[in-house]
């Protein structure tokens, strides 16, 4: 884990929310201050909007980024993340209605910001 994606931890360990996490830490790539990525970031966070709020927060990036190939590059980026984790749903991940949860938040925002990181490194 490098640059972008080890803040990204960092910010989750600081009490972010898994969505402030991701956006906080690659704030600069959606055009945004810290503090306004964590407010945009906010609604995002705990699976307020049923996908996960690390995939949510990364999805905005990516539309910031690359608004011309934005709807390619979301489901480039959910892809993946489903692949490592099985679903990009919150409670899914978190084993809300199973008790089994896929993965933790704090896994879900390492993956989220290594493929982001990745993907933002990418021409």
């Amino acid at each position: 884990m490098t640059g972008k994606a080890e803040k990204a931890v960092e910010n989750h360990k600081s009490f972010y929310p898994c969505s402030a996490a991701v956006l906080c830490a690659f704030a600069d790539d959606a055009g945004l201050s810290e503090a306004e990525a964590k407010a945009v970031a906010m609604p995002f966070a705990g699976g307020r909007m049923g996908k996960c709020g690390a995939v949510l927060a990364a999805e905005y990036v990516l539309k910031k980024k690359f608004p011309d190939s934005a709807d390619e590059k979301a489901e480039q980026f959910d892809k993946e993340f489903q692949e490592m984790n099985k679903s990009l749903m919150c409670r899914e991940l978190k084993g809300t209605l199973t008790g089994q949860p896929l993965r933790s938040c704090r896994g879900c925002v390492t993956d989220a910001a290594e493929i982001l990181e990745r993907m933002c490194g990418e021409k």
